[in-house]
């Protein structure tokens, strides 16, 4: 490719002052992002980030499940945290106002799908979905993961990877509804592992539970067993976040 058709080709145009300060002023609201996020959270904890998807209907048994689910965790002491909208999100910050322990909502700006359900008692704003996701991670003391679509199988992937990767320190992860799981559970098992690209340990980083109570005595019991806290080292690799 000779210089006069690089400098033609649509993919390789040079980017213009105006759209250099653009990309510049992005730098800033994604700190503005991160740094809200990490001092509205600090002081919250133990938190349980549940996951499902937004266009669950309140009729349907598994708004009802998460619900009562979110309420049992934050009556037993959790923060629980949501994506701050509708659907199982809603069901989740719903079941945490009715319990002792506050319902926070991690909302983010979509152009269709997501508004902000009314039950968070402290709500944040968020631009970029990566912001976002490290506000879930950074303080969750456990994951509870409802069925949902690419947003909550990214955010599963997302918790997975960085436990799997020792980029954070373990904590219990929870599918919820084995039948809607077992399927991918399934293709872990004899596709994932079979061909080498995870390892047959990395099937203990979750459990796969459908009752309430077996839930957070799931949750309690993984603490429990680990009293002693995390060690320096996690702790070191917790901070790296």
């Amino acid at each position: 490719m000779d210089a006069k058709t690089r400098t033609q080709h649509p993919v390789l145009q040079p980017i213009s002052d105006k759209e250099l300060a653009r990309e510049s002023w992005k730098i800033f609201q994604i700190m503005g992002e991160f740094v809200d996020g990490f001092e509205r959270l600090a002081h919250l904890r133990p938190s349980v980030s549940i996951f499902g998807s937004a266009r669950t209907p309140p009729a349907d048994p598994l708004y009802h499940l998460t619900e009562t689910i979110a309420h049992k965790l934050s009556d037993a002491g959790f923060a629980v945290v949501s994506g701050g909208g509708p659907g199982l999100m809603e069901a989740a910050n719903k079941g945490a106002q009715q319990g002792k322990s506050p319902s926070i909502g991690l909302n983010i700006q979509l152009p269709h799908e997501q508004h902000s359900n009314p039950y968070q008692d402290i709500s944040l704003y968020f631009r970029h979905f990566f912001s976002r996701k490290v506000m879930f991670v950074k303080h969750a003391s456990a994951y509870v993961v409802m069925p949902g679509g690419f947003g909550t199988l990214d955010e599963l992937a997302e918790i997975l990877t960085l436990v799997q990767t020792a980029k954070t320190r373990k904590i219990p992860i929870v599918l919820v509804h084995t039948s809607f799981w077992e399927g991918l559970v399934g293709w872990f098992k004899h596709t994932l592992v079979k061909q080498g690209t995870i390892s047959a340990e990395d099937l203990d980083l979750f459990v796969l539970l459908d009752d309430a109570d077996a839930i957070v005595d799931h949750i309690f019991g993984y603490y429990e067993r680990a009293i002693s806290g995390p060690s320096a080292e996690e702790r070191a690799k917790f901070m790296e976040l």
